[in-house]
């Protein structure tokens, strides 16, 4: 089973991000349940939501404290949260900034994690680029999908497709592509330099 937790803020689309990824996966054939948890729902107040896939079905209801990939929508929680709590140094971890792990206080944390299953992504400034508005949601599954492999891009565009429709679809579906390209094209980089 792959557990996947996402922090961000209210307003961000973090359940949604979670609900998108979950349908991704079940549109490869996986199973596949998300589910949020947040106390204050007002907008701007701190959320995490989950996310489980695995080729048999899953029974398991409780929140991932143990998650193989991290996902950080609002990197403003990075030193206000504990979001790394239970990642493991083999698990994933994507952050929206355009600010590198040293820039934002992370980089003596990371050395004990595997290097390129780390990256930052500019996911609001993508967002804002294709959609407008400063909603990273589905930038990061872009994102995630190429620094994974878990999920497909062609999974990630029908999951968006199954929230939105008509331009808003199209246009989540441009910044998740781009991101996806981003994280490609740094993984090449960082591959280079090895």
């Amino acid at each position: 089973m792959f557990q996947i937790r996402f922090h961000g803020r209210g307003g961000q689309g973090v359940v949604t991000a979670a609900e998108m990824l979950s349908i991704a996966a079940f549109l490869q054939g996986r199973h596949a349940q998300a589910f949020p948890s947040f106390g204050s729902e007002r907008t701007g107040a701190p959320v995490v939501a989950y996310c489980r896939i695995d080729n048999r079905e899953i029974r398991l209801r409780e929140p991932i404290m143990e998650p193989d990939a991290l996902i950080v929508q609002d990197p403003t929680l990075l030193h206000q949260v504990d979001v790394f709590s239970g990642l493991r140094p083999e698990g994933y971890m994507l952050i929206n900034s355009n600010r590198g792990f040293d820039d934002l206080g992370l980089g003596e944390f990371v050395r004990g994690f595997r290097h390129e299953r780390l990256l930052t992504v500019p996911a609001t400034e993508l967002a804002l680029k294709h959609l407008g508005r400063p909603l990273p949601n589905a930038v990061l599954l872009g994102g995630f999908a190429a620094i994974s492999g878990l999920v497909t891009l062609d999974s990630v565009n029908a999951a968006i497709r199954c929230k939105f429709s008509g331009k808003v679809a199209q246009d989540n579906i441009a910044a998740a592509a781009e991101a996806y390209q981003f994280v490609r094209e740094r993984a090449r980089e960082a591959s280079a330099h090895v």
